[in-house]
């Protein structure tokens, strides 16, 4: 007995002894999370520490690899040295370790700022992202502070090098200085302010209620408060003067061109040393005047190696420049001026031409090969695409990938590398058939118009006679494909949808903005928060 009770007190000695050294790490790693200095890093196991300990906790979601990720995280160092021994508490979260957190938290894209007030986890408030430390600062002074604090010389403003938004009110304590304070909120970089002296209305001859726009000692625009103003229209009007009618796209202005709250943008591809850039530059400058807050008109030196990112995602060489391009940001989709002369009528027709939806997309396209229709498997691009796919004579079924060339440093995916073999077999097999064609695409490199490829490798089957295309979803191998073509695009019975998503998950490669970078297959639809 007196054995039992030893080997028990051992027992229990040795695992006090296991949970006391399992949890002291634990404590140690909190504890050092939640350091009192600087910025916070958080994680799943101390989030709701963190949200329970501070009243504010201003929290920035980041990509580790994202250029935009690493201004913002220095931001939050000057910041958060400014903020030391204040309720508010900066913190970040590497949303590429933290997925779970992210998807929690409902967290959907990458340098989201979001503050959370009270340990109030579901309604934080969507802070606007920063361009320095004292954008942060100016940001959480104005969420507690009023209108009352805008208060300043206006002499001081209208000297400014910086923008400065002014606002002239007959009553402070109406709702446009509440519309304009809730702005000035949403836009900490911009200086604001109030005055109700009348001698500076009357030197420009104005009426109360009107905001100005100064800089560098001149009145820039003047825009009327009205009963419909609301806080959005007077911020759209904010930022689109707050730059130049044309502005050059660069490091400093990136932030600016793809964050605008104007969606059409208007791009001129040009090179600065270029003997006609001052006139086609004039032109464009020109022409922006006459589309200001209907579209954004940017312009980018090709000339330029940094730019190199913009000018592959919109697809355009150096040697191809100069030309104009227009994207809505919304729809990702192109248009291109079916031009070379690029003066300012030509332009304005154009712009307007877009705005009326009356301008053709633009669908790029490689070059054709030469013997493209030669093999047994055709290799089509986006200007043939059209042509074969729907020619109501024939029933072409085509495979969409990464890359249709057999170079050995070919950037395929391992899916579309693994068909491409078997896609060669289904072709010669029905080689000598001459209604129906088996062909590829590289659909990173051509786009065509109402055509949808969510992933790599995506087929589509054309049937003939212009009936409507067809996704196939059966399993890739020859023996099923070959089925599906004898019976006129039709899976047979074994293929029905039980199967359908595994193969699915076999045979094609989604896109998930969630992958990890080196597994991920971009698509033509890529994000400009990617620029």
């Amino acid at each position: 007995m007196r054995k039992l009770l030893l080997l028990l007190g051992l027992t229990a000695f040795c695992l006090c002894a296991f949970v006391a050294a399992d949890e002291q790490p634990n404590r140690q790693a909190d504890k050092s999370s939640l350091k009192e200095d600087g910025v916070l890093q958080l994680k799943k196991g101390n989030f709701n520490r963190a949200l329970k300990k501070y009243k504010q906790l201003l929290v920035h979601f980041y990509a580790p690899l994202s250029g935009e990720g690493h201004r913002i995280s220095a931001a939050f160092e000057g910041a958060a040295a400014e903020l030391k021994g204040s309720e508010v508490k900066l913190a970040v979260v590497d949303v590429a370790k933290e997925k779970e957190l992210a998807k929690e938290l409902n967290v959907t894209g990458f340098a989201t700022i979001l503050l959370y007030i009270s340990g109030d986890k579901l309604n934080p408030v969507l802070c606007p992202v920063p361009q320095s430390s004292a954008s942060i600062l100016t940001w959480l002074k104005r969420r507690s502070g009023s209108a009352d604090d805008l208060i300043a010389d206006l002499s001081q403003s209208e000297a400014s090098e910086e923008l400065t938004v002014v606002g002239f009110f007959k009553e402070l304590n109406s709702e446009y200085v509440q519309m304009f304070y809730a702005a000035a909120t949403d836009l900490p970089d911009i200086n604001f302010a109030v005055t109700q002296n009348n001698d500076v209305i009357s030197k420009y001859g104005l009426t109360h209620d009107v905001v100005l726009l100064f800089k560098k000692s001149k009145l820039i625009q003047a825009y009327k408060m009205m009963p419909e103003t609301s806080k959005e229209m007077l911020i759209v009007f904010i930022t689109v003067y707050q730059m130049e009618p044309a502005t050059e796209y660069t490091g400093q202005t990136s932030t600016q061109i793809l964050t605008s709250p104007v969606l059409n943008h208007a791009l001129l591809f040009v090179n600065t040393s270029s003997a006609d850039f001052k006139e086609i530059h004039s032109a464009f400058t020109s022409a922006a005047e006459a589309f200001r807050l209907k579209m954004l008109f940017v312009w980018v030196n090709v000339d330029e190696p940094r730019n190199g990112r913009l000018m592959e995602y919109f697809r355009v060489r150096e040697f191809e420049a100069p030309l104009i391009r227009m994207v809505n940001l919304t729809d990702h989709v192109t248009y291109h001026l079916p031009s070379d002369t690029l003066d300012e009528q030509t332009i304005k027709t154009f712009c307007q031409s877009y705005l009326d939806g009356k301008a053709k997309p633009k669908m790029q396209s490689e070059p054709i090969p030469e013997g493209w229709d030669t093999q047994p498997v055709k290799e089509l691009v986006g200007m043939t695409l059209e042509k074969v796919g729907f020619n109501p004579d024939n029933t072409v079924f085509v495979m969409f990938c990464t890359c249709v060339c057999v170079c050995v440093d070919a950037p395929w995916c391992g899916h579309c590398k693994s068909l491409d073999p078997i896609w060669v077999e289904l072709g010669e097999k029905y080689a000598d058939k001459d209604d129906l064609i088996i062909a590829k695409m590289d659909a990173t490199a051509n786009e065509v118009e109402s055509l949808s490829i969510e992933g790599f490798p995506t087929l589509k089957y054309f049937p003939a006679g212009g009936k409507e295309v067809v996704n196939y979803s059966g399993n890739r191998d020859l023996e099923t494909m070959s089925k599906f073509l004898d019976n006129g695009g039709v899976l047979p019975e074994e293929e029905g949808d039980d199967e359908e998503d595994e193969d699915d998950d076999e045979g094609e490669v989604v896109v998930d903005e969630e992958a990890d970078d080196s597994a991920e297959v971009p698509t033509n639809n890529t994000s400009k928060d990617e620029l």
